[in-house]
């Protein structure tokens, strides 16, 4: 722009215009001018392409007023719907699926599930890997449906509440110490074994051991002695048949008796021998059999 200088004159006089007149250009001209207009352009291009992106990305990323994607948050937490995956540890009070699926936690190594205190101390820890389930708690417990204990365990015993406790090996269950129940019994039309290969087997109760096999037999084997001891009362053989077929045959009864019948005699050390019958006792104390236990 170019400043005009206005002159006044009085009528009748003239005056000389100056040579040297000073002209002043205000505003942005020439390259200037170009590189700002394209300044603004490509500030408008940055905006239009920003805002572009924003659009796209709350489209991808599924955002919405009640939260992004999959993940909806409601007035009782956040509500995840389909397969996700964390990078990072997950904090959470409470993780159930929906009613009509299962919940899934998948890891290539290992998924760990800690508990922690108040002053973030790991008081409880879960950790399921590839070969083995491990559990750090002072207890550990599983129940039913209905809440009844089924399986506990801590550091002083292992309680186990089910009606009915089964093993299937094939092996059957070893115990290094004594075991304490109500009943032992086997499967049906399956062998019952109780036995000890280096030690001595004993059964004890305050009011009695039964043994009971409703179909078959009844086996005690043992490499050295078999005590049947009852410390206050009697021992009861009730059968229709005893048999003792190793007994050994002691003295013969008095000549003449006609009937093959035998009599059961005890030697004063406890040892039994068979004597044939007569119309009196035939047990003699100082028989041979018992001379020769001595």
């Amino acid at each position: 722009m170019v400043r005009e200088q206005y002159t006044t004159t009085t009528q009748g006089t003239s005056l000389e215009r100056p040579e040297n007149q000073y002209v002043y250009k205000i505003g942005i001209y020439g390259w200037r001018k170009r590189c700002l207009y394209l300044f603004v352009l490509l500030l408008l291009i940055i905006l239009v392409v920003n805002f572009a992106l924003t659009i796209w990305i709350l489209k991808v990323m599924w955002f919405s007023p009640t939260g992004m994607g999959h993940l909806r948050v409601t007035k009782d937490g956040l509500r995840l719907e389909g397969e996700s995956e964390f990078l990072f540890p997950l904090y959470a009070k409470e993780i159930h699926s929906r009613l009509d699926s299962s919940l899934l936690l998948q890891s290539t190594q290992n998924v760990t599930v800690n508990a922690r205190n108040s002053e973030g101390e790991v008081t409880g820890r879960l950790k399921v890997g590839p070969r083995m389930v491990e559990v750090h708690s002072q207890q550990f417990q599983i129940n039913s449906k209905d809440g009844r204990p089924l399986f506990t365990v801590d550091e002083k015993e292992v309680v186990v509440g089910t009606d009915k406790l089964r093993v299937t090996g094939p092996e059957g269950a070893l115990f290094e110490h004594s075991v304490e129940t109500p009943l032992v019994r086997a499967d049906p039309f399956q062998d019952l074994r109780l036995e000890s290969p280096t030690r001595s087997l004993s059964m004890d109760a305050p009011r009695g051991v039964h043994i009971k096999a409703n179909s078959g037999k009844i086996e005690a084997l043992s490499q050295m002695d078999i005590k049947l001891h009852s410390s206050d009362g009697m021992l009861v053989l009730d059968a229709a048949t005893v048999c003792l077929p190793k007994l050994v045959q002691g003295t013969r009864g008095p000549t003449g008796s006609s009937q093959r019948l035998y009599e059961i005699c005890v030697c004063p050390d406890g040892k039994l021998y068979l004597s044939v019958a007569g119309v009196g006792s035939t047990c003699q104390e100082n028989s041979s059999v018992c001379q020769k236990s001595t």
